[in-house]
């Protein structure tokens, strides 16, 4: 998926909290979204992505 698209996903409802997160989590999703408004981009986006999901 590009880091474009990351910010656009919908959040599940709930988060089921399995390790790594999956990839519509409202908490990752939340963390791509908020480092997008801080002028994030391109590869250093998919890094936060790959991050967030390991948290």
């Amino acid at each position: 998926m590009k880091p474009s698209q990351l910010a656009d996903l919908k959040a599940k409802k709930k988060c089921c909290r399995s390790k790594p997160r999956c990839k519509r989590c409202p908490v990752v999703v939340s963390k791509v979204r908020k480092a997008e408004l801080n002028g994030i981009r391109g590869k250093e986006l998919a890094k936060v992505y790959k991050r967030a999901r390991k948290s």
